[in-house]
């Protein structure tokens, strides 16, 4: 982005920012701005002279279950590979603990990997699933088990303060010339990540957001690398800020020679290690959810669609959107009440005058299928006699700056202070204060302004770096805080809302995050500009996030600023209808976002979109429970069980949904067919149930009734039966000598109680689709349940 371009946008969104705050609130956070910076001048001594440091040549090394520890002149670079091949490397005493990213204690070495010396002086360990070999200099390559390249990561480089505290480190890494980069969280110009340097600092912003802008509110330091060799995910655990630059390779670049591609991952301070792991993409997801941790179920009804507003106002505008959506026949699961439904923006407090009673709301709306989703935002109005603070004074609970003083910034309620969540003790605090929101009769919580941020004209919108935290008894300051804020937050309301409801699983999303956090929930894509760059960069996140380990997301359907035009918003209607959040919301001073407001040909295919979603909640609580037990995202890229196909690699405007089905949304206007690429094998439309054969492009007709959406020949798919609403099986007809099948997982309540998982083939037999259950000892007939086929001519 060039520097006239952002300067417009900056000035564009303080603008903005001003007349939604008001006078009031930006001279707070000009004061705020001026704080912050005064604070750090003093809290962070200047870095002064720096000396740079190599590993220099290799000398002895220490052999250690799984690997074993190699000694360089000046350095010291810790190897071991785990019993699933997952591989660990740390610099100079970079252990894998401790860690906000892992679950738990880091995967058992495998004892059959020896470290052994290698044919270049270097040094090597032997597993059954990968090769890594170091080089007597330094660098360190993950190979396939015959050999062949995955990655090589270089001798790092190190700029160590002469006067001593963190040093700063650069690692280059080379992959094959034709690969592909994905990953790093949520990025809206993606999924695959082009040429370019992308920021690891979780960001605000400040308004709107399209394609052109980076970073978001979460950023990862984790890659995902898709070649012919193979697919690995490279994570390098360090929540510093930093920038990773990625640059495509080029086959015969050069005297017929590969360029490789290549990724440079540079930190401000912090450990240098990195996790890779290895396999197929599904067999790499699952071993980064192994590694980072299952992700959280949410509960069956927040696969339904859901509708939000900043500026509902009151229990009256409440009903009546509701009421909208009962009388025109539309489903709906849920309704989130945004910041004006707080007194006076106090986080766990209700404006009794509009919110007279929200207890009777809640349990109005949930005699008829709705549930009430609160906000929950980290910043605590400071001022006393507000219950919330002065319980968090009491607990010790605020964020502090090095000389002990509360540290304060500003947000909706006014000048506040911020909840250290990386204390134990202040996330048990937090998560006793949701009491309050379950007494209220809320059932789900989404976590808003957790970067965390602290309104400014000018700057980075967050706390000091110099601010202190807790950071579990180690002790740091906000450098190494500050991006996994959010997920600390959400660690503390899951495990709040665990002690609260004991028996009711928690539905929990939040805007800002790190590596691990599905373990506690999903997100959403923040304050996505409303027009056509954000419908695409809505896809993007979506993909991108479930590629980095969190499955449950979704946009802010129709944008969250601005005015959508219908057609505008009936794509993104229909998007949404096929991703796993599925929530419309917009801003206080945006145009509206229920579907009847767009006109009646809107109304009538956003309906469609809804039916279909219903229909297809069977298939969505399936893949909720697939993604706990496996770490498969719901929404994958094309590529997913196909990725040595080069083309499908490069193709970002339509996805998987599940093993079944894929995807082709609209994402530009005006548009009555669009082309589709399709992954090898026999796809069906599933309205017209024409079939095509991959690997191929075709060209679909997409109406502004529907958008395509195809089902895999031989596809068994849990739906609900168009009569009575029961379970039932969609299957699709099997290609002529082929076979096929599918899972399914029933919803068993809200509860903890364990997935049954029901396998079922399918085959074709004379002409005659023949579906069966596998168990144990074979397969039997289907009993139970209706068996609707289709696709056969």
């Amino acid at each position: 982005m060039n520097g006239d371009r952002g300067l417009g946008r900056d000035v564009g969104r303080s603008v903005r920012s001003v007349r939604v705050l008001g006078a009031v609130r930006g001279l707070q956070g000009l004061r705020a701005a001026l704080r912050r910076r005064r604070t750090d001048a003093w809290g962070l001594p200047a870095r002064g002279a720096e000396r740079a440091r190599v590993p220099g040549p290799v000398g002895e090394a220490e052999p250690l279950p799984g690997g074993g520890i190699v000694r360089f002149a000046r350095s010291e670079l810790r190897v071991s590979v785990s019993v699933g091949g997952t591989v660990f490397w740390g610099w100079d005493g970079a252990e894998p603990l401790p860690s906000y990213a892992l679950a738990g204690e880091p995967p058992e070495p495998d004892a059959r990997a020896v470290l052994e010396p290698d044919t270049d002086g270097g040094w090597r360990v032997v597993s059954e699933r990968v090769t890594v070999a170091v080089s007597r200099h330094g660098a360190v390559e993950v190979r396939t088990p015959g050999g062949v390249l995955l990655r090589r990561d270089l001798p790092p480089r190190w700029w160590e303060p002469v006067a001593g505290g963190p040093a700063r480190w650069v690692q280059r890494s080379e992959v094959p010339a034709d690969a592909r980069f994905f990953g790093l969280g949520g990025r809206a110009s993606g999924p695959r990540l082009r040429n370019g340097t992308y920021r690891l600092w979780n960001t605000d912003p400040k308004g709107g957001f399209s394609t052109g802008d980076d970073p978001l509110y979460i950023t990862m330091p984790v890659q995902v690398v898709v070649s012919d060799a193979g697919t690995h995910l490279a994570f390098h655990d360090n929540s510093w800020d930093g920038r990773v630059t990625v640059a495509e390779g080029e086959e015969g670049a050069g005297s017929g020679h590969d360029r490789p591609g290549t990724s440079e991952v540079r930190m401000s301070g912090g450990p240098l290690r990195c996790w890779v792991v290895v396999g197929t993409p599904a067999r790499v997801l699952h071993g980064w959810a192994a590694l980072t941790g299952a992700p959280a179920l949410p509960p069956a009804w927040a696969l339904g669609p859901q509708h939000a507003r900043w500026g509902f106002g009151s229990e009256r505008e409440v009903r009546r959107v509701v009421a909208g959506y009962r009388e025109r026949g539309l489903p709906l699961s849920a309704v989130h009440l945004d910041i004006d439904h707080y007194d006076e923006h106090r986080v766990f407090t209700v404006d009794r005058e509009r919110f007279p009673d929200l207890p009777g709301l809640a349990a109005e709306l949930r005699e008829e299928g709705v549930r009430l989703v609160s906000i929950v935002d980290p910043g605590v109005k400071a001022e006393a006699g507000d219950a919330v603070y002065d319980s968090g004074v009491a607990a010790g609970a605020f964020v502090r700056d090095p000389r002990g003083q509360e540290v304060r910034g500003v947000v909706w309620p006014g000048e506040c202070a911020y909840p250290d969540f990386t204390d134990a003790g202040a996330r048990e605090w937090w998560g006793g204060l949701y009491e309050e929101r379950l007494a209220q009769g809320f059932s789900g919580f989404w976590h808003d302004m957790n970067e965390p941020v602290s309104f400014a004209p000018f700057g980075d919108m967050t706390l000091p770096r110099s601010a202190r935290h807790a950071l579990e008894g180690r002790g740091g300051d906000h450098r190494e805080a500050h991006n996994v804020y959010g997920l600390t937050m959400a660690r503390a309301g899951y495990e709040g809302l665990r002690r609260l409801r004991p028996d009711e699983r928690p539905f929990l999303f939040t805007r800002s995050g790190w590596a691990g956090m599905q373990r506690y929930g999903g997100t959403w894509s923040g304050d996505v500009s409303t027009g056509w760059p954000g419908l695409r960069a809505s896809l993007s996140l979506v993909l991108g996030l479930g590629l980095c380990g969190v499955p449950y997301s979704g946009p802010d359907v129709g944008g969250f600023d601005g005015s959508p035009s219908p057609e505008l918003f009936l794509r993104w209607f229909q998007l949404g209808a096929w991703l796993p959040l599925f929530r419309t919301h917009a801003a206080i001073d945006a145009g509206r976002r229920e579907p009847w407001e767009f006109g009646p040909e809107v109304l009538e295919h956003a309906r469609a979109a809804l039916v279909e979603r219903e229909r297809m909640r069977p298939y969505f609580v399936t893949l909720a429970q697939l993604a706990r037990l496996t770490g498969a995202p719901y929404v994958r890229p094309v590529w997913w069980g196909a990725p040595d196909d080069r083309a499908l690699r490069d193709c970002e405007d339509a996805f998987l949904l599940g093993d079944a089905l894929l995807v082709a949304p609209v994402l530009a206007p005006g548009a009555d067919r669009r082309a589709v690429r399709l992954p090898r094998g026999r796809w069906y439309d599933t309205v017209t149930e024409q079939a095509y054969e991959g690997p191929g492009q075709v060209l679909l007709d997409a109406p502004m009734s529907r958008v395509p959406v195809l089902a895999r020949a031989g596809a068994v798919v849990p739906v609900r039966g168009e009569e009575d609403g029961a379970l039932e099986l969609e299957v699709w007809a099997p290609a002529a000598g082929r076979t096929g099948g599918g899972l399914v997982v029933r919803d068993r309540g809200d509860g903890w109680d364990a997935a049954a998982i029901e396998r079922y083939s399918t085959r074709l037999v004379d002409g005659r689709v023949v579906v069966e259950r596998v168990t144990e000892g074979g397969t039997e007939e289907v009993r139970g349940l209706s068996v609707r086929v289709r696709g056969l001519a």
